[in-house]
């Protein structure tokens, strides 16, 4: 799984249209996977259709057709770490959740049997509901220095009345929070001043939650990060802290569905 997130992650920034085209496809599953799938059905020169289990479409009046491959989606798995007691390993460490990939799901274009109607779901998202369900407040903004888009305080944010797309800056400062930069040191995000890793990892959330959301200032937020990029490969460690705030954020302000697999 060396790297797995990361270039995915890349994919995303270097495709135009792929994420918010999972999103629209696939958005009951985790960010990840919805892109993941995206990718191996394309490669497949598959349309982007409904996926299901081997036995889901069995449950469904449905077969996987003869010689077809099956897509791999992650899955969670939760293992201990290996403790030391007395030089001897022992099974007392702390309990760790890693991902695998798993080939269990196929394409509404590799089965075959009774017609199949696709349910109608909205994927919805509210920037309200999504601040409650956070614990964030949106508070005023009070900064004179008019290059400030915003700035994120403890659990707080404020956003510029001026700020160029105000909805990116809302995901930006939140991505601060949910990713735990807050709890280090306040943040002013001035769009001439250099950016620290904290700042790469909040504003790939605001491109990921911008592409789902198929909302305007996608470029912007992808022509810096792939120019940070250029400079050296984006860390595993800070891609999946990027999908996982990504969809703690998503989660918080849509409808009450699920995601059915995690990331």
């Amino acid at each position: 799984m060396n790297d797995k997130f990361a270039s995915l992650l890349e994919q995303a920034l270097t495709e135009p249209g792929i994420v918010s085209e999972a999103y629209s496809r696939f958005h009951r599953f985790s960010i990840g996977n919805q892109i993941l799938a995206a990718v191996q059905l394309h490669q497949k020169h598959l349309p982007l259709s409904p996926i299901a289990s081997f036995y889901r479409w069995k449950e469904l009046g449905r077969s996987v057709c003869k010689g077809q491959k099956a897509i791999s989606l992650w899955m969670p798995i939760t293992v201990k770490r290996k403790g030391e007691v007395s030089g001897e390993s022992d099974d007392s460490g702390e309990a760790v959740t890693v991902f695998k990939l798993a080939p269990r799901w196929f394409s509404l274009e590799q089965t075959e049997g009774e017609d199949y109607t696709e349910p109608i779901e909205s994927p919805q998202w509210n920037a309200e509901s999504a601040l409650a369900a956070l614990g964030i407040t949106l508070e005023r903004f009070d900064l004179m220095d008019g290059n400030v888009q915003g700035y994120a305080v403890k659990r707080g944010i404020a956003i510029s009345p001026i700020a160029e797309y105000p909805h990116k800056t809302r995901f930006h400062e939140i991505a601060h929070v949910v990713l735990g930069h807050t709890q280090e040191a306040d943040c002013h995000d001035a769009a001439l001043t250099p950016r620290s890793l904290k700042e790469v990892e909040a504003e790939g959330v605001a491109f990921l939650l911008c592409s789902l959301l198929d909302l305007p200032g996608r470029d912007e937020s992808r022509g810096y990060i792939q120019s940070w990029l250029e400079d050296g490969q984006l860390p595993e460690k800070s891609a999946q802290r990027i999908f996982s705030a990504s969809q703690k954020i998503l989660e918080a302000g849509r409808p009450g569905d699920r995601a059915e697999v995690t990331q």
